[in-house]
C-alpha cells in the first residue's frame, strides 16, 4: 500500500480530486486530498496573511499529524510550490514528488519567478486578490473543462487567492530534498497561448494526459493510471 497526498492547485479545493480518489483506494492505497486554508471546508477562513508559507504549513501539519511516510506527493499547478517546499521541510517523509501540470520552482523562486505570465494575476489583482482565470472558449474551457456540468461544479469550488500566495518564495535549501525522486505529468493537447513550461530537468520521468490543465476532473481514469504506476 502507497500513500498519496493529493494537493490541489490555486483557486479549487480538496473536492478536485473527487473522482480520483476511489480510484486509488480500490487499488488498495491510502489517499489524502484536504482542501488547504480558506478553501473548500478548510476550517480556517481565507484572509490577506494567507500565503504559500500557510499552504506548506498545511501540508507538512498534515505530514506530521497523521504520521505519514513513504509519500507520493502530487502537487497540481500552482500547488508545484507547495510540495516543492513541503518536501523541502521533510524530505525523509517524501518518497516521491509528482508535478501534475505544474509549476516547478528552484530555491527561493516565486510563483512570477516559475511563470513569468502570473505577474499580469497580480497586476489585475483587486484590493490584493487574485480572480480565477475566466473561462475561455472551447477547447480551453474553464481550467480546460468544457462540460457544462463539470464547468458548474468546478466553478462552485473556486475562491480567489491573496496576492501574498504569488510572492512568497519556495524554499529548497535541503541537500536531502535533491534525492527525492521528481515525476511530471503534462497535460497536452489544448495548451492556452502564453502559458508556457520550463523544460524537464535530464533524467526526470514526463508522462502525458490528452487533456486540458482539470486533468483530474476531465480524466480521472487515465490520471489514476498514471499515479498507479509510480507506487
Amino acid at each position: 500500500m502507497s500513500t498519496y497526498l493529493l494537493v490541489h492547485g490555486a483557486w479549487h479545493d480538496g473536492r478536485a480530486w473527487n473522482r480520483v480518489v476511489p480510484l486509488l483506494t480500490a487499488a488498495g492505497h491510502r489517499v489524502l486530498a484536504p482542501s488547504l486554508t480558506g478553501h473548500g471546508d478548510h476550517p480556517r477562513p481565507m484572509a490577506p496573511d494567507v500565503g504559500l508559507e500557510t499552504y506548506v504549513d498545511d501540508v507538512v501539519g498534515l505530514i506530521l499529524a497523521e504520521d505519514l511516510t513513504d509519500v507520493i506527493l502530487v502537487g497540481h499547478s500552482y500547488a508545484g510550490l507547495i510540495v516543492s517546499s513541503a518536501a523541502n521541510r521533510v524530505p525523509d517523509r517524501v518518497a516521491r514528488l509528482v508535478y501534475l501540470d505544474a509549476m516547478v520552482p528552484r530555491d527561493g523562486e516565486t510563483a512570477v519567478d516559475v511563470m513569468p505570465i502570473t505577474q499580469v494575476l497580480i497586476d489585475a489583482a483587486e484590493d490584493g486578490w487574485v480572480a480565477p482565470l475566466p473561462e475561455l472558449p472551447a477547447p480551453h474551457g474553464l481550467f480546460g473543462v468544457t462540460d457544462p456540468d463539470d464547468v458548474a461544479w468546478v466553478r462552485s469550488m473556486l475562491v480567489d487567492e491573496p496576492v501574498l500566495a504569488y510572492r512568497q518564495p519556495v524554499r529548497l535549501d535541503d541537500p536531502a530534498v535533491a534525492a527525492v525522486p521528481r515525476v511530471h505529468i503534462h497535460c497536452v493537447g489544448s495548451e492556452v497561448e502564453g502559458i508556457t513550461r520550463r523544460p524537464v530537468p535530464a533524467g526526470e520521468p514526463v508522462w502525458e494526459l490528452r487533456s486540458g490543465h482539470d486533468c483530474m476532473v476531465t480524466v480521472p481514469d487515465d490520471l489514476a493510471a498514471v499515479l498507479l504506476k509510480l507506487a
